[in-house]
């Protein structure tokens, strides 16, 4: 009580009413100061701020077109085969001789491009509408490779054109070689079917493979030249593989996402 009547008495006392007023000691302050930067860079954050993403999906290295199954129109014996794999053809060019009951019949091929797959030998009976090669469409050795991304269905829009996308290939050790680069040219908001995605790649099995767990949306994916490597493409590495790329080579990109966001919260 002693010390609190004496307290009291000071305060009172007119010689310190001129001395100012401490709010908060220099350090106090010091902390006070750096909460309120700190608030503020969060509110500007949530404003103007984003988050990244990514969505990884399975891919193949295709060209922009894609292929189809070749079929036979007739019924008979395979006496000649008469294309390669790997082979480029024109259209309406021979791929097989079949002899019919009417004499023999050549296949042929509906629209130029090369010969990705032959399911027919010499000596093969085929019957009329069977698969006998997968031809991909491609005219020129020069036209250049795509990724076409099978991304699941709900993930789809949320992938915006332009963004950038990492390809880990299959035929290229990464840890050597680092990811292919690329990014979003189209993206196709229509889910896609086994059957659908196996007639444009020209392999059925490709079809059930990339819709075995529901059906996907086809995001097609433009690779970066690069004259500086052998492959015609960049990578994260300097150089890249010592080998030109293949298509129809299975990969898995990456897709990096960039979503804004609002203010939803200025505290923890």
């Amino acid at each position: 009580m002693q010390f609190r009547q004496q307290a009291l008495a000071r305060l009172q006392s007119p010689e310190e009413l001129d001395l100012p007023v401490r709010l908060a000691r220099p350090r106090g302050a010091l902390v006070l100061a750096v909460t309120l930067v700190a608030l503020a860079a969060a509110c500007g954050w949530a404003v103007t701020g984003s988050v990244t993403g990514t969505v990884t999906a399975p891919a193949v290295l295709t060209h922009a077109q894609g292929s189809y199954v070749l079929q036979s129109p007739v019924a008979g014996q395979v006496t000649a085969v008469l294309a390669e794999e790997g082979e480029r053809l024109p259209a309406n060019a021979p791929v097989l001789k079949v002899r019919t009951a009417r004499g023999e019949a050549v296949v042929r091929t509906v629209a130029a491009g090369r010969i990705t797959a032959l399911a027919a030998a010499l000596g093969q009976i085929v019957s009329t509408g069977s698969d006998v090669a997968a031809v991909e469409k491609v005219s020129r050795a020069t036209d250049p490779l795509y990724a076409t991304v099978y991304v699941p269905e709900r993930s789809g829009a949320s992938v915006p054109v332009g963004a950038a996308v990492d390809l880990t290939v299959s035929s290229v050790p990464a840890e050597r070689y680092g990811v292919l680069r690329g990014r979003v040219r189209s993206v196709d908001r229509t889910a896609q079917s086994a059957q659908r995605i196996g007639a444009f790649l020209g392999d059925a099995r490709l079809g059930a493979q990339f819709a075995g767990r529901g059906r996907p949306v086809a995001v097609l994916v433009r690779l970066d030249a690069s004259a500086a490597t052998k492959s015609g493409y960049r990578w994260s590495s300097a150089d890249g593989p010592p080998f030109r790329l293949d298509s129809m080579t299975l990969a898995d990109a990456s897709i990096r996402l960039a979503a804004r966001h609002p203010v939803d919260w200025l505290l923890p």
